[in-house]
């Protein structure tokens, strides 16, 4: 429920009344204890103004639970009460540039944007309830509470609709442990909604609705949850604006790179549209023409870029849309809203994806905006060429030298990168118990591991290939990373190698991205051919010098997961090679025990003649006596 308090005056920037921020929830919201961390509230101004939130003065405020005032967030501060909480705030909204407000009766008041203890050009007041449920074994969004795949629209969105035309809304929900029952709704009166199940705990929704003529220039909010009877999910709101005419949409190329996006727009493809008109979502983010193309180009923290969980995606997304001087009382110009997004894997699966290799890991935080990393196998010691997308899996061989190489990307001009673990498993399940350590605790492990020179936010390596013992032919690197402020003596990258883990010292002393895992791989071992010889040149060459074989520099003793490869598919020769090498030492061992026999012989002899020169002269001595 909301009620608003608006002032009357005419803006000077919008020469119209002041528009009220936009805000609604859905009648229940229901949240298991153990689950609730935050509620992200509505909070749009169709001016573009700031909107702040507050508890009201006179209602009483459950405890552990506090407010996020510039993003309209309910938080936890603490465990929060299992039981009905009802929450009553205040939303105001408060001009990002001076303005001056005249009233009908000719009298105006400036505003200064910069003026913190003027009053809000409208307050509006939410009251709402929360329902905090008994714990749940699982709070992974996916698993027991729904989560909204990225078709969805995300919260905040400003969607749009036009006067006597139907409006659709569609959100596709999944739930891999509960069953979605249904969508919860809010929104204009003569909405409807239909919604259906389909395999694998997925459901979708369809909203529809077909504003009247009086709807004409609304915001309508729209909030919607996918249901379960364990609990529901996160709560999405957007504000639907109602036009005159039809919106003029259209589909942009984007180009996706770890740390930014790129769209292009054809002109040809959008006849009637007029290019000086348009901008990004923020509005302060401008787009550059060509003779054929509309561009923009963005970090995935800059110009309006809305940042979503998808589950096992990221989604960063923005639109293009026209937009209306202040001073312009009518236009003849199409209402344009394209939106465009970029949407990335948390965790890359390299093995389900040979012919669509993407070594691109993309992670966000406040401190550090959006950052990347790739994770790259080379060709050779110059790391400037990488092995090409359909050459996965890499076949290598036993010993061979492989060469890979960590970059990370990211807009911040002075940052540093450091490899605290790397390690090898057979499938690409970092967590797999079966494991080989590379680099632990920023600390090299393996003799053949080499460093090569690059540059603070790259990290090449070679390494001897090796193989697991067991029915295992393949090999994943799994590396832990984190980017750190370089120079900061508390950073984990500035400890370097450490012996003693439990020495590290608190992340929160230094400025610091969390650790995440990057995987690359597979390398597959293939077998070495083994040639087939004539019989009379088994084990011999051509100047009748036996041939041998060296053996492995990695020692099976301190590697148990490391085994050298035996086998061959011409098994005829090996099996040769063995029985000349047994009949060679079938020889010598004869000769060596025919030698040690015979030498025992002659050292008894002697022996024996000693002794009876040493007693003659004794008995001779005693005759004499």
């Amino acid at each position: 429920m909301a009620y608003a308090d608006l002032d009357l005056g005419t803006r000077s920037d919008s020469y119209s009344l002041n528009s009220c921020p936009v805000t609604a929830t859905v009648s229940s919201l229901r949240v298991p204890q153990n689950c609730f961390s935050k509620l992200p509230l509505l909070a749009y101004d169709p001016d573009g103004d700031d909107v702040r939130c507050s508890f009201t003065t006179d209602a009483a405020v459950p405890s552990n639970f506090a407010l996020d005032k510039t993003t309209c967030t309910l938080t936890s501060t603490g465990q929060v009460g299992i039981g009905v909480h009802v929450f009553e705030m205040m939303l105001g909204d408060y001009p990002t540039t001076n303005i001056t407000l005249t009233y009908a009766d000719g009298s105006s008041v400036y505003r200064e944007a910069s003026n913190m203890n003027s009053p809000p050009l409208c307050k509006v007041m939410l009251q709402f309830s929360v329902e905090i449920l008994p714990p749940i074994p699982n709070c992974e969004a996916g698993q027991t509470l729904p989560i909204f795949f990225s078709t969805t629209p995300s919260h905040g969105d400003v969607l749009y609709a036009t006067v006597g035309q139907k409006f659709q809304l569609h959100a596709q929900a999944q739930a891999l442990l509960a069953s979605i029952f249904d969508f919860q709704v809010s929104g204009p009166q003569n909405m409807t909604k239909a919604s259906k199940d389909n395999n694998n705990g997925i459901a979708e929704v369809t909203v529809s609705w077909t504003p009247k003529q009086s709807d004409l220039y609304r915001f309508v909010p729209v909030c919607f949850t996918a249901e379960t009877n364990e609990s529901q999910s996160e709560m999405r709101c957007v504000a639907v604006m109602v036009t005159q005419a039809s919106i003029t949409q259209g589909k942009a190329t984007v180009e996706c790179s770890p740390n930014k996006m790129t769209v292009a727009l054809e002109k040809a493809s959008m006849p009637g549209i007029d290019e000086n008109y348009l901008r990004l979502r923020d509005r302060s983010c401008s787009l550059t023409f060509n003779s054929t193309h509309i561009l923009g180009s963005m970090s995935f923290s800059t110009c309006g870029t809305k940042i979503e969980d998808a589950g096992d995606f990221i989604v960063f997304k923005n639109e293009i849309v026209s937009y209306v001087l202040p001073n312009e009382l009518i236009i003849r110009r199409e209402t344009v809203k394209i939106g465009f997004s970029c949407q990335f894997p948390k965790t890359i699966h390299i093995s389900s994806y040979y012919n669509l290799h993407n070594s691109d890991y993309i992670f966000t935080e406040s401190s550090f905006s959006s950052f990347g990393y790739t994770f790259e196998i080379f060709h050779d010691s110059n790391f400037t060429s990488t092995v090409e997308a359909n050459a996965y899996p890499v076949n290598v061989q036993l010993l061979d030298k492989i060469y890979m190489g960590i970059q990370a990307q990211t807009e911040i001009p002075n940052v540093q990168l450091f490899v605290e673990s790397c390690k090898a498993t057979p499938d690409d399940n970092p967590e797999n118990p079966t494991y080989y350590d590379l680099i632990r605790n920023g600390c090299i492990m393996d003799e053949t591991f080499k460093v090569h020179t690059s540059d603070q936010i790259s990290f090449n390596f070679e390494v001897q290939v090796f193989k697991f013992t067991g029915n295992y032919d393949q090999v994943y690197f799994n590396c832990f990373v984190i980017l750190c402020e370089p120079g900061n003596p508390f950073s984990r990258c500035s400890q370097g190698c450490l012996r003693n883990p439990s020495r590290r010292r608190r992340r929160g002393l230094s400025r610091e991205t969390v650790g995440h895992y990057i995987t690359q791989g597979p390398l597959r071992l293939v077998r070495q051919a083994v040639p087939i010889l004539d019989d009379k040149n088994v084990g011999m060459n051509k100047t009748d010098t036996p041939i041998s074989v060296s053996p492995s520099p990695v020692s099976a003793d301190r590697h148990p997961f490391l085994q050298t490869d035996t086998k061959s598919s011409e098994g005829g020769w090996v099996i040769k090679e063995i029985l000349n090498a047994n009949i060679s030492t079938v020889v010598f061992a004869s000769a060596f025990l025919v030698t040690l026999v015979l030498l025992a012989g002659v050292v008894f002899y002697f022996t024996s003649k000693r002794r009876g020169e040493d007693r003659r002269p004794l008995i001779v001595s005693g005759w004499e006596n």
